[in-house]
């Protein structure tokens, strides 16, 4: 299966895989910040994956209380 996340550098796209991130559409149950946490995701990672959710109609979670917090227990 290939990676939706193919515009981002390999250890963005790793980072991404190891936290079981797999679809564009995944990343609105996590915060911005949570994500920029991730071990290989850099500014201009993060950059490109909000143009492409902002393109795709998706947004990250605002509310860290609402946000899926499997993140901060891996």
């Amino acid at each position: 299966m290939d990676s939706p996340f193919t515009f981002l550098a390999k250890p963005a796209q790793r980072a991404l895989a190891s936290a079981g991130i797999t679809e564009l559409t995944h990343l609105s149950s996590f915060t911005e910040n949570q994500i920029a946490r991730l071990h290989g995701m850099g500014p201009s990672a993060i950059r490109r994956l909000s143009l492409a959710m902002e393109e795709a109609g998706i947004a990250f979670a605002d509310d860290p209380e609402v946000a899926n917090d499997s993140l901060s227990r891996s």
